[in-house]
C-alpha cells in the first residue's frame, strides 16, 4: 500500500495540479518553512457565497510539500471556506497515506498552515467590511 501512496505522491510532486498564480485572486497568503526552506505561495478565488471556484499555487520544495499543495487544492475547489476551516491536519496526512517524520510532517502540512491563514483571514475581513456597513 505504501508503494501506491508512493507514486502517487510522486506524481502530484512531479505534475503539480492547479499550479501557478491566480490575478486577481481573493485570497492570496505565502508562508515558507525555515526548518528546511519549502516555501508556498497560494491564491484562490471564492464566490459570493464564500465558496472556492478556483486555486492555483506556486512554491519551492521537497516532494511532499509540493504534493500535499497539489493534493489539497484538488481538495478545496467547490468547498466553502467554512468547509475548508475544517480540514484538519490528520486529513491532510491521510491523503499523504505514509508515515512521515517528524520533518517531513512540517513540509506535508505548509500547504494546510497557508490555507487556513487565507481562508480566516478573508472571513475576518468580510466580517469587517460587512459590521462597517451597519454603522
Amino acid at each position: 500500500m505504501d508503494d501506491m501512496y508512493r507514486e502517487i505522491i510522486l506524481d502530484h510532486a512531479k505534475n503539480p495540479r492547479h499550479s501557478g498564480i491566480l490575478e486577481p485572486a481573493d485570497i492570496e497568503f505565502e508562508e515558507h518553512n525555515p526548518l528546511c526552506g519549502d516555501r508556498l505561495h497560494l491564491t484562490m478565488r471564492v464566490d459570493e457565497n464564500d465558496r472556492i471556484i478556483d486555486v492555483a499555487w506556486d512554491g519551492d520544495g521537497c516532494a511532499i510539500s509540493q504534493a500535499a499543495a497539489s493534493m489539497l487544492a484538488d481538495e478545496i475547489i467547490g468547498k466553502t471556506l467554512e468547509e475548508v476551516r475544517q480540514i484538519d491536519k490528520d486529513h491532510v496526512l491521510d491523503m499523504i497515506g505514509i508515515p512521515l517524520s517528524i520533518n517531513r510532517i512540517k513540509c506535508a502540512l505548509l500547504s494546510l498552515k497557508v490555507l487556513k491563514i487565507g481562508a480566516y483571514g478573508l472571513a475576518e475581513w468580510r466580517k469587517a467590511e460587512d459590521e462597517d456597513e451597519d454603522i
